[in-house]
């Protein structure tokens, strides 16, 4: 069965690095504003954060899916 997930079979660490590619981390945190995307940004420091931060991983993912689905 094909799940209607476009989220499915991605890591947070998959959907964050394509979307810093994609906009770059001063885009990225223009679009959303947490500290983790403007203050000395890295994956792994965004990554511990958005793991901690349900509402803010909320926001990487549905940018993820606007800008790539």
């Amino acid at each position: 069965m094909q799940s209607n997930d476009p989220l499915h079979g991605k890591t947070l660490e998959m959907i964050l690095t394509e979307l810093v590619f994609h906009f770059g981390w001063d885009d990225l945190g223009s679009i959303i504003k947490i500290n983790c995307f403007t203050s000395n940004p890295s994956i792994n420091s965004s990554l511990k954060f958005l793991r901690k931060t349900p509402w803010a991983r909320k926001k990487v993912e549905e940018l993820y899916i606007k800008s790539f689905t």
